[in-house]
């Protein structure tokens, strides 16, 4: 199989089909190396995940292939043995577990998702989208089948791909929001306090205000900003680990080598925010940039002191202000932690599941229950936003 082919121009008028290929089959070839170049996870992202987060996921890839036997683009895709109830909380599956005491895997399914094991999803470009969309949807319930996988998913792609995903659920496939990332403009605005001012009511400036006086008189809180963390990566994991253990809805467990090798490898598109009180690291962000925006990833609080200083807060107000003085436009932010944001003015930013079952009867009854039990049904602070109904 040949990794490299012509361009893209003939493309409406060829025959594609899909096929799972190593990474060892196109590392280095033109149609990875341009997957994903206008994004901030490109494709050393990928195999940054395929390289440290090899014990939760199994990463493969899909290739698209001309009828010359040329790879002409790359879709990577993972397995994972997923719980389709997780996030629902244990006060709405409560029968499902009395279920699981005698029946451990119910509702639990190998699954085949394409996108991203740790972030939002996207087509690769080097063929056009419509193309790769459309190939993909003929051929993936076989490909799920080769593979031992009873449940397709399509993990949170941006609803700007509604349209071209389509095909997909002309091909049996069900939607429904997963919870979204958000977005705030900070476009126009010279510093935080301007932003406050002219953004936020004054009920809400009066409460953010509040929370920063508790570290207003804390002289020793220093940020810095970096490309790379290797030399306090030590510092972050904990960090990291004490804000994974809080949270209700989990996915993906990132590792120590994670977060090295992000910044050795995509120091151009990886921001580490990190803030010290005297030399004790209190918490740390990881951001990625690209084009006007600034994209808050990861945390990590040391909730010996978080909580009576408001470092949510301060930690936020800083990346905002370091987001202004480098004139971003855009402060976007992974799900979750709705609260503060919605107070903030921020918008949701909607991403969406494509599901479908491998068999047919299943899948039936799948598509039905699907907008019941997707989390952003029951999540009150979401539907406190203006513009929730554009999560449907």
């Amino acid at each position: 199989m040949n990794a490299d082919g012509p361009g893209i121009s003939n493309a409406s008028r060829e025959s594609f089909s899909v096929s799972v290929v190593s990474r060892a089959e196109f590392s280095g070839c033109s149609p990875w190396t341009s997957t994903f170049t206008d994004q901030r996870k490109d494709y050393r992202y990928y195999e940054i995940l395929d390289d440290t987060l090899r014990g939760q996921f199994e990463h493969r890839y899909f290739a698209i292939v001309d009828s010359r036997g040329h790879i002409r683009a790359v879709q990577p895709f993972f397995l994972i043995d997923q719980d389709i109830l997780e996030g629902l909380g244990a006060e709405r599956v409560y029968w499902i577990a009395l279920v699981r005491r005698f029946y451990p895997r119910f509702l639990k399914l190998r699954c085949l998702m394409i996108g991203c094991s740790a972030g939002e999803a996207h087509l690769t470009a080097t063929l056009p989208v419509n193309i790769v969309a459309e190939t993909l949807s003929n051929g993936i319930v076989e490909q799920a089948r080769s593979l031992n996988a009873q449940l397709i998913v399509l993990k949170e792609f941006p609803s700007r791909y509604r349209k071209v995903l389509r095909c997909f659920e002309q091909h049996g496939f069900a939607r429904a929001p997963s919870m979204p990332m958000t977005m705030l403009d900070i476009g126009g605005y010279d510093s935080f306090e301007a932003y406050m001012a002219k953004a936020l009511k004054s009920s809400a400036r009066r409460k953010l205000r509040k929370k920063l006086e508790a570290t207003a008189d804390i002289a020793d809180i220093r940020l810095s900003v970096t490309d790379d963390a290797a030399s306090f990566v030590d510092e972050i994991y904990p960090l990291y680990l004490q804000v994974f253990k809080r949270s209700k809805m989990r996915f993906e467990k990132l590792t120590k080598e994670f977060f090295r090798q992000l910044g050795q490898r995509m120091g151009d598109k990886v921001r580490f925010f990190a803030w010290r009180r005297g030399n004790t690291l209190v918490a740390f962000s990881l951001c990625m940039v690209q084009g006007d925006s600034l994209y808050a990833e990861y945390v990590g609080f040391d909730y010996s002191v978080a909580l009576d200083l408001h470092l949510y807060h301060y930690v936020v107000r800083d990346m905002i202000s370091w987001g202004i003085s480098k004139e971003y436009r855009w402060f976007r932010s992974s799900g979750l932690n709705y609260d503060p944001k919605l107070h903030m003015k921020h918008r949701l930013d909607p991403i969406d599941l494509y599901v479908r079952h491998r068999s047919a009867l299943p899948n039936a009854i799948f598509r039905m229950a699907l907008p019941w039990i997707a989390p952003v049904r029951y999540d009150a602070t979401l539907k406190l936003f203006p513009n929730y109904k554009e999560l449907w």
